[in-house]
């Protein structure tokens, strides 16, 4: 794949090349990232920062990867803030947009909506989720915390156990992971959801297709005994109603006690990200805090490298970033 002026808009867009090299960009972001050094590589580009559906880690770890690069951030959040409130087009909002900026990240409530507003784009455009269907930045990210924690125990993603827990019919997050885990070897996959949240059935038949062992059920008990766990958020905002969603929250708790008794000693816990930590939800207890296995702020942190990575490459400067290097001159703990 040539990344250079391309939309990241799916999973399916790439093979483990591809990933493998989008990973070692990222790794080279690190220094940037924790404030040891600053680049201005990206100096005077624009990031058209669209988000039209509530997000906070995504929307900030987007426009922090640009800044870090050295580069500017412009935001519209809320449909109601943008012409689309008026009954613009998404392709008239990309023509405009694409105008004034050099890269565009968005998130739309509706699923193909980043992919149609991307063909009427001039610059690229990186998908931050499109409803319940893809996102495929958290997918990198993802994969890569899942790397870099197997390696720290001495394994690899191949021949990995992987549970993955609650929403999983509306979790966009476990849908493009899923795809890109079809592109590993011999996986044990474990589905813990209610029967009415379990797995669509296409990314099932993706990873059975892939020749994994997959483990289908609604019970927590003896199915957590894997090398990640990973744990989603009942996806409030895709249900009909609030009502409905109250009947499945709270239903997968995973809490210290829990851990201990189920899980091995060093499965890492992940999630993408906000955990529900009101009392009638509480999916990943505060007790887990000290829990050095709770993977999910490295994970968080793993954000900016990655979109990092993916802004390098897609504006095509990932061999120019020590360049354009100079010294942080302001206090910094990172």
């Amino acid at each position: 794949m040539s990344f250079k002026g391309q939309h990241i808009l799916s999973v399916k867009q790439f093979d483990r090349d591809n990933i493998q090299y989008i990973f070692q960009i990222a790794r080279k972001m690190a220094p940037y990232a924790s404030r040891k050094k600053r680049t201005k590589v990206l100096d005077g580009a624009i990031l058209g920062n669209l988000f039209f559906e509530p997000s906070t880690r995504t929307r900030v770890s987007f426009g922090c990867a640009f800044n870090l690069l050295g580069g500017e951030v412009r935001e519209t959040t809320g449909m109601e803030s943008s012409a689309l409130s008026k009954g613009e087009s998404l392709y008239d909002t990309a023509r405009v947009i694409s105008s004034y900026s050099d890269v565009i990240a968005m998130r739309h409530p509706q699923a193909g909506s980043v992919a149609e507003f991307a063909e009427g784009s001039r610059v690229p455009v990186l998908n931050g989720g499109d409803g319940a269907n893809e996102h495929p930045t958290q997918a990198l990210l993802d994969l890569f915390t899942i790397e870099r924690e197997l390696q720290a125990s001495g394994q690899s993603i191949d021949g990995m156990h992987i549970a993955m827990v609650g929403d999983l019919k509306f979790g966009r997050t476990v849908h493009s992971l899923s795809k890109l885990l079809a592109l590993y070897k011999n996986l044990q996959i474990t589905l813990i959801s209610p029967q009415e949240l379990a797995m669509p059935d296409e990314v099932v038949s993706a990873l059975d297709n892939a020749g994994h062992r997959l483990t289908i059920t609604d019970k927590l008990e003896g199915n957590l005994n894997a090398d990640i766990v990973y744990q989603t958020r009942i996806q409030e905002e895709r249900f009909p109603s609030k009502a409905e969603a109250n009947q499945y929250r709270g239903k997968f708790r995973l809490n210290q006690e829990i851990y201990t008794r189920h899980c091995k000693s060093n499965t890492v816990i992940m999630h993408p990200l906000p955990r529900d930590s009101r009392l009638e939800a509480n999916e990943l207890d505060n007790d887990l805090n000290l829990n050095p296995n709770l993977a999910i702020f490295r994970q968080a942190d793993n954000g900016i490298l990655v979109r990092m990575a993916l802004f390098a490459l897609t504006l095509g400067v990932q061999d120019l970033v020590q360049d354009y290097e100079c010294t942080v001159p302001w206090y910094t703990n990172k």
